[in-house]
């Protein structure tokens, strides 16, 4: 008798891939969570970058297999502002740790990920400049508070930032906007579908990738222990500047809250990875 189970292998990769898209959307736009982290963690971040980086070379091969990611991403991207605006208004505090728990429950495996080739004293030396350089920029920022009027050339560096978070794991967009006041006018314009905010966000994400894309592969093919360990850095840094500390002493119940949000982060991080880790890679 034929394994009923063989034959919905294949579907459940499709499906499989299609959340793993979506929840890189999702990153894409969540604050201090990195679509291309997302990427090197369920393992699609080199057939990505060869797609990025040559697109036409590789269309035939890499396009059928990442055809249910890129769906899921732009379902991801796109269907989340609208609900992620909502609760980031409504419950800020703790929206933001909800995201923290995640990001801190993802931690484990990107670092596992960091030292896939090894690790030298040079690969630590990196992770710690990153960290030290990243938290004196936005330490900075803060202090400054500064704040800038959205306008057409402001949403192509969003658009900049969105495809730097893609093809360079750990740069999430939103550590850049958030600071400068520009997360959540774009993040509310990508939720209305505004074409005033999508038209040069989405030429700021093309050109970027045209860009940069293949000088980032490079760097990540040559020197893959340093630049992964820069990234674990980065994420811990913009991770710890977008605690709401102040929220933590408001009172018990905030607290509480605060708490639970990151617990259940961290559980639903930890729960994603293991079961992502029941499936092969696309390297």
């Amino acid at each position: 008798m034929k394994d009923s189970s063989v034959g919905r292998q294949p579907v459940v990769r499709l499906v499989m891939r299609f959340l793993q898209g979506a929840l890189i959307g999702l990153g894409a736009v969540l604050p201090g969570i990195s679509g291309g982290v997302l990427c090197v963690i369920f393992g699609i971040y080199k057939p990505v970058m060869e797609l990025l980086s040559s697109p036409v070379r590789h269309f035939k091969t890499h396009v059928p297999r990442l055809l249910p990611v890129i769906l899921g991403a732009a379902v991801g991207f796109l269907g989340i502002a609208n609900l992620l605006s909502f609760f980031l208004e409504s419950y800020p505090d703790q929206s933001v740790c909800l995201f923290v728990g995640l990001i801190a429950g993802m931690l484990p495996s990107l670092f596992r990920e960091a030292g896939e080739q090894g690790r030298t004293r040079a690969s630590w030396v990196s992770m710690v400049v990153a960290f030290l350089v990243v938290l004196a920029l936005l330490g900075t920022l803060n202090v400054l508070s500064v704040r800038i009027v959205p306008n057409f050339g402001w949403y192509l560096f969003c658009g900049f930032c969105v495809a730097l978070s893609v093809i360079a794991p750990g740069m999430s967009f939103s550590t850049l906007l958030m600071p400068l006041g520009l997360y959540t006018p774009f993040v509310d314009g990508l939720g209305h579908l505004d074409v005033n905010v999508l038209l040069p966000g989405a030429l700021g994400a093309i050109v970027t990738v045209i860009c940069l894309a293949k000088g980032i592969d490079s760097l990540f093919t040559h020197q893959y222990s340093c630049a992964f360990h820069a990234i674990v850095g980065i994420v811990i840094a913009a991770t710890l500047m977008i605690v709401p500390y102040q929220s933590f002493a408001a009172s018990a119940g905030a607290l509480a809250a605060n708490l639970i949000c990151l617990v259940v982060g961290v559980i639903c991080a930890l729960a994603l990875d293991r079961f992502n880790s029941r499936f092969p890679k696309d390297n």
